[in-house]
C-alpha cells in the first residue's frame, strides 16, 4: 500500500523511505475505482476481532485447564493461537490507516504485526510434521515423544517470526517481499505433503480388511476436511504472489493481494472455531488428543485428531 515514496509491504509491498511522514492520500482515496475490495477486506479483518479473539482466547483457555492431558502437538497450538489474539487486534488501526489516515507512522505498526501474521504458517508446518510423525513413523514418534525438542522448536520459531516481522516493519530491504513468496510457498507445500500422506495412510486397510476401519474412516474424513481449509487459506497467496511482476501495478495494489490477504488472515478465526467445534464437553480432558496411534493386531487405528491447527 503505497505512501509518497512509500508502499506497505504488508501486502507485500516495500516501505523504502523513512523521511516523510505524511501522505498526499490515503490508500482508500488511491483506490477508489475499486472501493469494494478494500472494504470486503475490512469487513473479514473485523470478523477476525470478533469472532477470533474469544475462540483463540477460549482455546488457550482449554488447553490450560487440560494441560495435564496435553498432546503433543499442544505446545505449537498453543504458540499459535498467541500469534493470532495478537493479530486479530488490528483491525480498528487497519481501517483508520487505510480509510482515514495520511500519516505513515502507523504502517510501522501495521508493518510488524503483519510480519507476524505472515509467519504464522511456520507454527503449521510444525504441527503437520508432528502429525505426519505419529501416523507415518509411529515408533519414531513414540521415541521422540518425550524428549524436549518441541519448546525448543517453538522458541527458535518465535526467533525467526520476530526476525521477519522486524526486518519487515522496517522496511529498507529491497525486494523483501520475495522471502514471504518463498515460505509461503515451502509452508504450503509441506503442509499438504503431509496432510496427503497422513491420508494415505488412513485410506489403507489393515491385513485382512475389505473396508477401513471405522475410527479410521472418522480420521481420514476430518484431515480431508483440514486439508481443504489449508487449500482455502493459502493457496489464494500461493497462486497469485508469484506471478506479482505480470500484474498492472495498481491492480495488484489495490485488488490481487487485498484478496490473496483476506483469504489468508481469515485463518485467524477458522482454525479455533474449528478445534472448538470438536470439542466434547462431558469428557474436556481429553479433548486434545491427536493423533495417537494405537497398536492392534492387525491395524494401526488413530484417534481422531484435533484439526484446530494443521491449517492457518
Amino acid at each position: 500500500m503505497e505512501t509518497p515514496n512509500n508502499v506497505n509491504n504488508s501486502l507485500l509491498l516495500i516501505h523504502p523511505s523513512h523521511n516523510t511522514s505524511l501522505v498526499d492520500k490515503t490508500m482508500y482515496e488511491m483506490c477508489q475505482h475499486m472501493p469494494e475490495v478494500i472494504f470486503s477486506y475490512l469487513g473479514l479483518q473485523f470478523v477476525n476481532m470478533f469472532l477470533g479473539i474469544p475462540a483463540n482466547l477460549m482455546v488457550l483457555w482449554l488447553f490450560h485447564k487440560n494441560k495435564g492431558d496435553s498432546s503433543t502437538s499442544d505446545i505449537f497450538i498453543v504458540h499459535l493461537a498467541v500469534l493470532d489474539t495478537f493479530f486479530c487486534l488490528i483491525p480498528p488501526m487497519e481501517l483508520a490507516n487505510l480509510v482515514y489516515l495520511t500519516t505513515s507512522n502507523t504502517w510501522y505498526a501495521l508493518r510488524f504485526f503483519y510480519g507476524i501474521k505472515d509467519s504464522s504458517p511456520l507454527f503449521l508446518s510444525c504441527i503437520c510434521l508432528d502429525r505426519y510423525m505419529a501416523v507415518r513413523h509411529p515408533i519414531t514418534f513414540t521415541r521422540l515423544k518425550d524428549r524436549p525438542h518441541r519448546p525448543v522448536c517453538a522458541g527458535v520459531m518465535w526467533l525467526i517470526i520476530l526476525a521477519y516481522a522486524v526486518l519487515k516493519c522496517m522496511g529498507t530491504i529491497p525486494n523483501f517481499d520475495k522471502v514471504f513468496t518463498v515460505m509461503i510457498l515451502a509452508a504450503f507445500t509441506f503442509m499438504v505433503f503431509c496432510n496427503i500422506s497422513i491420508l494415505w495412510a488412513l485410506k489403507q486397510s489393515g491385513p485382512g480388511r475389505d473396508e477401513m476401519h471405522p475410527v479410521k474412516k472418522k480420521a481420514f474424513k476430518m484431515v480431508l476436511i483440514i486439508l481443504a481449509i489449508i487449500v482455502f487459506n493459502y493457496f489464494p497467496p500461493v497462486a497469485l504472489f508469484p506471478f506479482k511482476a505480470y500484474f498492472p501495478p495498481e491492480v495488484f495494489k489495490c485488488y490481487i493481494h487485498y484478496i490473496a490477504f483476506g483469504f489468508m488472515d481469515i485463518s485467524s478465526s477458522i482454525q479455533p472455531m474449528l478445534y472448538l467445534s470438536r470439542e466434547q464437553p462431558r469428557c474436556p480432558a481429553y479433548c486434545c488428543k491427536c493423533c495417537i496411534i494405537k497398536k492392534t493386531e492387525d491395524t494401526n487405528v488413530i484417534e481422531t485428531p484435533t484439526v484446530y491447527t494443521i491449517t492457518e
